[in-house]
Formats: C-alpha cells, structure tokens, sequence
C-alpha cells in the first residue's frame, strides 16, 4: 500500500511556488487590460496562452483532461468553468475569468470578477458590481481568517461570515458543490477549502500549506447545473454569478498570496493583516 503524501510542503517547495504564482497573476493581469465590449473570449483565451508560454510556463488548465483552453471565462448566469467562445462582450456584463500556470512542476490558480466596462444601465451593473466586491472582500477575509486560524475550517467561517453580513437584503447564494484546494506538484490537491462554515474543524494550519482558496458567489440560489457542454456551471435560476481565488502559502514567516504581486499587503491592510515574503 503507498504512502499517503503530506500536505504540508518544505520551505523550498514553497519558494518554488512563487514564479508560476506570479507568472498567473501577470496573465490575467494581461487579459483584464483586454476587457472591453466587442472582445471575445477566445481572444481573451489567446493573451492568457501566449503570455504563459512567453515566460516557460505551461497552462496547467489544458493538463485537465478534455480541456483545450488556458482560462476558464464565465459570463452572467455562468459561474465558473466557462469555456472561451466567439460571443463578443458586451457593456455591464459580469465575467469571470480563471488561470493558473504551472512553471517547473510547480502550479499557481486565481481568479477575477470584472463587469465588461462601457454604456450600460445602473439598475443592471450596480448589482453586479456589489455582488463582485462581496465575493472578493470575502476572499480577503478568508485569507487574513487563514493568516490566523488554528484549522482550516475557520476559513469557511470567515468567508460566509463575510457575505452574510454584506450581502443586500435577501443574502446571496454560496456553491456548496464546488469548493478550493490545495496546490502544488498539482494544481488540485488535498485539502478542500470550504467556503461556508461546516462542523468539521479541517486540518491544522500551520507552515508548509498551500491552498487556493476561490469564493464563488451567485445572486440568487446556490443550486447549479452544468451545461451540455459538459464544463460550464451555471445558476438554474438564471442569476448573476462571482468567483474570485488566489493561491496561498502559509511559512514560517507568516502567510504571502503566491498569485498577488505584493503578497496581498494592499488588499489584507484593511485586516490588520501583513503578508511576509517567504524566506
């Protein structure tokens, strides 16, 4: 019987796990200055790969298997897992767009929310725009609750702790079926990163962890379905969705987001948390 590996990483595994971080951060850095209407997914797609491969990294999205493309983008009602097509954007659409790179053996995974700038009526983008800041300052809260949580089961707290209590009149909705993880060698490894609070307290946070940790956040009910293309999750009910992720990497130091060129310091300020370089 083999062993079951640790998920606890050394010191210099972790510091491997910089340059695919930031090589991530720049291709979707890359994409988000290409959002405008008329723009195409594919197109965005294309930007995302050729920035990976100018820096010697691959796209670990096309190691999945029957996957063929570098960023997942979810438009509106779709979630995430969105595959790149030839629908042009248009003004006050919601889109979400997932990468990761891996570099040397070594994986990086984030996410961002945009709403696709131009004319467009407030009474749609507002409640777009407040479901992306949710979810995203949701993600931040799960990362400073990680920064010093005794159990990885207090992310989860913070998380739906934060949306609870930001959230409009009504709540909004947090995919139970879908969830983070660690990352490494693989860009999906143990363990799951709850986004909701759950009675099982989780692994022991401590140094050596890594794990990408994704909020996803609908307007309406949590309930998805995938579409018949066998990858997009959308709402059933048709409403808006958010998702935002960073990877992370909790060392001796402290914690530093792998996938944010300052390390998370301007985001987790407001937290009173400080990332530290790891050594």
């Amino acid at each position: 019987m083999g062993l079951r590996s640790s998920i606890y990483k050394k010191p210099a595994q972790l510091r491997s796990m910089i340059e695919p971080g930031l090589i991530t951060a720049d291709a979707l850095d890359a994409v988000r200055r290409l959002i405008e209407p008329g723009m195409t997914t594919l197109q965005l797609d294309a930007e995302a790969a050729r920035l990976i491969g100018s820096r010697g990294a691959k796209s670990n999205f096309q190691m999945v298997r029957g996957y063929r493309h570098t960023i997942c983008a979810s438009v509106n009602e779709q979630v995430v897992h969105g595959i790149p097509n030839e629908r042009p954007l248009q003004a006050g659409d919601i889109l979400s767009i997932d990468a990761g790179a891996e570099f040397q053996g070594w994986n990086g995974d984030s996410a961002f929310t945009v709403i696709v700038p131009g004319d467009a009526p407030d009474a749609l983008v507002a409640p777009r725009r407040r479901l992306s800041e949710v979810t995203e300052g949701s993600l931040w809260a799960g990362i400073a609750a990680l920064s010093r949580a005794t159990h990885l089961g207090e992310v989860g707290a913070a998380i739906q702790s934060y949306i609870e209590e930001h959230a409009p009149e009504g709540g909004y909705g947090i995919l139970r079926d879908y969830v983070g993880h660690g990352i490494g060698r693989k860009m999906h490894e143990s363990p799951s990163i709850f986004n909701y609070a759950v009675e099982d307290r989780g692994p022991e946070v401590r140094p050596g962890l890594a794990v990408a940790i994704e909020p996803m956040v609908v307007i309406g009910d949590q309930a998805t379905l995938v579409e018949d293309d066998g990858w997009t999750v959308s709402t059933v009910d048709g409403t808006d969705g958010s998702h935002w992720e960073h990877s992370v990497a909790v060392h001796d130091g402290g914690i530093w987001v792998l996938t944010a060129h300052d390390g998370g310091a301007e985001k987790l300020a407001p937290f009173g948390v400080v990332p530290k370089e790891i050594d």
